[in-house]
Parts: structure tokens; C-alpha cells; sequence
């Protein structure tokens, strides 16, 4: 059996710490905390679970406060975890399970990071990542802020999934201030920076700026395959709030460069034929997204949701607006497979009953 240090960076988590670290203090062997100046009572609640606290004076470098924390670590591997991560009871069954018969000749395990779901609890987003590190392997960090763990040698996937507990995101300008603060200071960007970036004034709505970077990511020609795909996505946002619909379509279609369509890229042209109220040219793209298959394997960023439900919900939609009763009916019932007792499949059910009342009526 391995041991395992718990890293964690904290700040004014005085809400959620205890959450987290109550669903993995069975399963880890050492806590370590490293506040970056927390005015609440963050280091009280976790002095109930470790005694290995340490402040860090916060340098705008998120790399920089985990690697001090990885360094604090003995045990044999180290999990990190943020303060609002937590694993969930299924999770923590084949965490003790991994612990158990995980070999040492194993470097790092990628582990995947649930971070969006629906109404009804259902996985609506995630990706993989690197969780789980072999401590002598003295893995680095990477990037002042959208940070990662560069890994080599033996890497494995894991069944275990960590789940982001935060209900909703609110955009701020935190790390867009760190990428600008790195510009002001005649720095040059990474490739990673460069997309990262472009995503932060999204986010912040500075939609001309993050088409600029977008395309400047993706012409490098040296882009992760995934970010490259999720690049053209975001950058198709981008032109969709700056209404230019011709770019916005060709930034989609760009992203079968590099792979075959995605799901979520093809639902997103079906939505621009859709709201233009070109239903058949909107039924062409959701149709060809039901029939495609999830990468295996793969550690990028996947919406569940688009490949089954989204495509079949709005195939049903787009064969009622054409007047084909019996489709619409059909992808109905096929989107309520994916998602059993969906509010929106229960409504088409009664709009569908209803209408045919009113037929019989006439």
C-alpha cells in the first residue's frame, strides 16, 4: 500500500474546506495546508485535520505557492485537491481501492474532474486530470495562473473522479490580471498562457482582444490537439457576441483540423441554422452529432450533455418546427433515455398530447 500526502493552497475557504477535507481524511495519510492569506477562519477549521499549516506571501503565481507546497510532502505520493474539490462516497470506495494495489513503478495518475452538472446531479462537464504523483519523481508546476503539473514516465488513468463542488461560476478578473500584469512586464506569453489568456477576456467580455489571441494560439501550429479544438469553440463564441456569424461558422469548422467532428462542435453550427430558422440545415448537423463516437482515452474537455441528450432534445424541436410530428416524438423519447424524468422531455410529452388533442378536435 502507498502513502499519500494531501497538498492543498488556500485562501478565505472557511466555507468549504471542511467539506473537503472531511471526504478524504480516511484516505490519505498526511494533510498539508499552505495559506496565501486568509482573514476568515480557513486555518482554524483546518488545524482539526493537520498540523502542518504554512503561510506563503501570495507573489501572483499559482505555481510557484504549490510547488512550496509539494515540497512539504513525505509520503510516497501526493494528491492535490482545492479547497472546493471533494470526493464523492463511490470516489473514495476506489480511492482506498487504487491506494491498495497501486505499484510503485506507477509515476503519476490522471483522474477525471467533474465540474459541471445539470439540475438533476448529471455529469455535464468534464476533463482529466494529473491528481495523483510519485513524490521522488519531484514533478514541477507550471504557469503563474492556470497552472498544471508537468508529468513524464508512467502514466496511468484512474476510475476516480474528484467533483467541483462551487453551484455556479461568476467570472472575475483575477487572472486576467496576473496575464496582463505578465505583459506590462515585457514578459512573452506561453503557447499555454496565450490560450489561457484569450480565454480570461472572453470570459471578461473583451471579445475583439480574445479573437486576437485565439487566432494567435492557433496559428502557432503547436497547440494540444484538444485546446486547439476548444480554441475554435470559444473562439466561434467570440464572433457570436461580435455577431459575425460567417467567422463564428468557419472558426467551427476549422476544428476538423485537427480531429474528427467533436459532438459539441456540431451541435453548436446546428444551433446557428437553428436560430437563423433553418431548420433543415439545423437537423443535418444535430443528427450527424448523435452518430458520432466519444474519443476514448482522451484527457480534454468533454459536455456530456452533447453527446446523446443536446442533439436528440433539439433534433425534436427542429422536426416539430418542419412539421414532422412522429421525428419530433421519436427524438423526444430518445433524449429521455439519456435523461430520464428531464423537465424539458416531460414538457414535449404534454405539448405532444396536447396538440394532438386539439388535431382530434378540429
Amino acid at each position: 500500500m502507498q502513502n499519500i500526502s494531501l497538498c492543498m493552497i488556500v485562501k478565505n475557504e472557511e466555507n468549504i474546506i471542511d467539506k473537503c477535507l472531511v471526504s478524504v481524511q480516511d484516505i490519505v495519510d498526511e494533510v498539508i495546508i499552505v495559506d496565501t492569506g486568509s482573514t476568515d477562519r480557513t486555518k482554524e477549521i483546518a488545524r482539526k485535520y493537520t498540523d502542518a499549516i504554512y503561510d506563503f506571501e501570495w507573489i501572483d503565481d499559482f505555481s510557484a505557492a504549490r510547488n512550496f507546497s509539494f515540497g512539504k510532502a513525505t509520503k510516497d505520493y501526493i494528491l492535490w485537491l482545492d479547497a472546493d474539490d471533494i470526493l464523492q462516497p463511490k470516489d473514495r470506495a476506489e480511492f482506498k481501492s487504487l491506494k491498495e494495489t497501486l505499484h510503485s513503478s506507477v509515476d503519476a495518475v490522471m483522474m477525471k474532474y467533474n465540474t459541471g452538472f445539470d439540475t438533476q446531479g448529471n455529469v455535464t462537464f468534464s476533463y482529466f486530470r494529473e491528481r495523483l504523483v510519485k513524490r521522488s519523481c519531484l514533478f514541477q508546476w507550471r504557469e503563474p495562473v492556470h497552472e498544471y503539473l508537468e508529468i513524464s514516465g508512467n502514466i496511468i488513468n484512474s476510475d476516480v473522479c474528484i467533483t467541483h463542488t462551487k453551484t455556479a461560476y461568476a467570472p472575475t478578473n483575477r487572472n486576467l490580471s496576473i496575464f496582463e500584469k505578465l505583459l506590462s512586464q515585457g514578459k512573452e506569453l506561453s503557447l499555454r498562457g496565450l490560450y489561457y489568456y484569450a480565454r480570461e477576456l472572453k470570459d471578461n467580455g473583451r471579445f475583439h482582444e480574445a479573437i486576437e489571441y485565439f487566432n494567435r494560439f492557433l496559428l502557432s501550429g503547436k497547440g494540444w490537439v484538444e485546446d486547439n479544438i476548444a480554441a475554435c469553440s470559444e473562439l466561434a463564441r467570440c464572433f457570436g457576441e461580435e455577431e459575425m456569424q460567417e467567422q463564428q461558422f468557419l472558426a467551427l469548422t476549422r476544428s476538423f483540423i485537427y480531429d474528427t467532428p467533436r459532438a459539441e462542435i456540431c451541435c453548436q453550427i446546428g444551433y446557428i441554422y437553428k436560430t437563423r430558422g433553418d431548420y433543415y440545415k439545423a437537423v443535418f448537423w444535430f443528427q450527424l452529432a448523435t452518430t458520432l463516437k466519444k474519443p476514448e482515452n482522451s484527457w480534454g474537455f468533454f459536455q456530456n450533455d452533447f453527446w446523446g441528450y443536446v442533439p436528440c432534445i433539439e433534433l425534436s424541436v427542429c422536426y416539430d418546427r418542419l412539421g414532422c410530428r412522429k421525428e419530433a416524438e421519436r427524438y423526444n423519447e430518445l433524449a429521455g433515455k439519456y435523461k430520464p424524468n428531464d423537465p424539458a422531455v416531460e414538457y414535449n410529452r404534454i405539448y405532444f398530447e396536447s396538440s394532438k388533442i386539439v388535431r382530434l378536435n378540429e
